[in-house]
């Protein structure tokens, strides 16, 4: 494993908005990206989400920590996803405003 991806996005939703938010749009990200990503587990911990998922035949795990103005997604990546990362992290931060942005 590499170092891991961490995108951090604020937000003025409170903490329990963001949660709600959140757990809508992965489902709605889990059809939208089934051809892409796959999600293995998913487990909400009062705020904190820690999952595992895997793409192009690589598995990731990480965490989505939901604080009143911010969420911390950190996923730890295998090289192979690693070396691609960076050039995602724009695309990742933007779903995720995206997510918290929606209604």
């Amino acid at each position: 494993m590499s170092q891991p991806l961490i995108v951090t996005i604020s937000h003025r939703l409170g903490r329990e908005e963001a949660v709600r938010r959140i757990k809508s749009g992965l489902a709605t990200a889990r059809s939208n990206y089934s051809a892409l990503l796959a999600i293995h587990e998913e487990t909400w911990t009062g705020d904190r989400l820690a999952f595992r998922v895997s793409a192009i035949g690589q598995s990731a795990m990480g965490s989505i920590d939901v604080a009143e103005e911010h969420v911390r997604l950190e996923v730890t990546l295998p090289w192979l996803l690693a070396k691609v990362a960076e050039k995602f992290t724009p695309a990742i931060r933007k779903e995720g405003m995206l997510m918290l942005e929606k209604k």
